[in-house]
């Protein structure tokens, strides 16, 4: 069992900032703040956090104009994955952007996720960047209703 929210505590958001740092930054040798952008006072935070209150999912929305936002930093733990928690993480964000009077959702996705996201309804539409030299990724996006 998991439940999504947005972090509130302190112990919710240090293990939602620790979780984006080991499984998106740590492995290729980057320091911590790393998992941190300009766009973290105006983003939508949620997590997914288990039984004993650990975070074991993360994810996080910006609006990046009047109707389109992007999600950032999406993360499940390695030993939670395929069990349902990222497409909560995403519906979660994508109502939250509807609320907000956002139209469309777009993301960088590594190549290795691809196949989940067009699951979720997303598309690719360009070619996206390589980080830290070798993690291939694809533009994506999702037209919401």
């Amino acid at each position: 069992m998991y439940l999504v929210k947005q972090p509130q505590t302190d112990s919710e958001i240090e293990q939602y900032y620790d979780l984006r740092w080991r499984m998106l930054r740590e492995p290729w040798q980057q320091p911590r703040g790393s998992e941190r952008d300009e766009h973290e006072d105006e983003a939508i935070h949620v997590i997914a956090i288990d039984n004993k209150n650990r975070v074991i999912g993360a994810a996080r929305l910006h609006q990046t104009d009047e109707v389109s936002a992007q999600i950032r930093y999406m993360a499940v733990e390695d030993d939670r994955q395929n069990q349902g928690i990222g497409k909560a993480l995403l519906l979660y964000l994508e109502k939250q952007a509807i609320a907000r009077g956002v139209h469309v959702i777009n993301l960088n996705a590594r190549e290795k996720y691809l196949g989940f996201y067009i699951k979720q309804g997303y598309v690719i539409t360009d070619p996206g960047h390589v980080l830290y030299g070798e993690i291939r990724h694809q533009q994506m996006q999702k037209q919401l209703k």
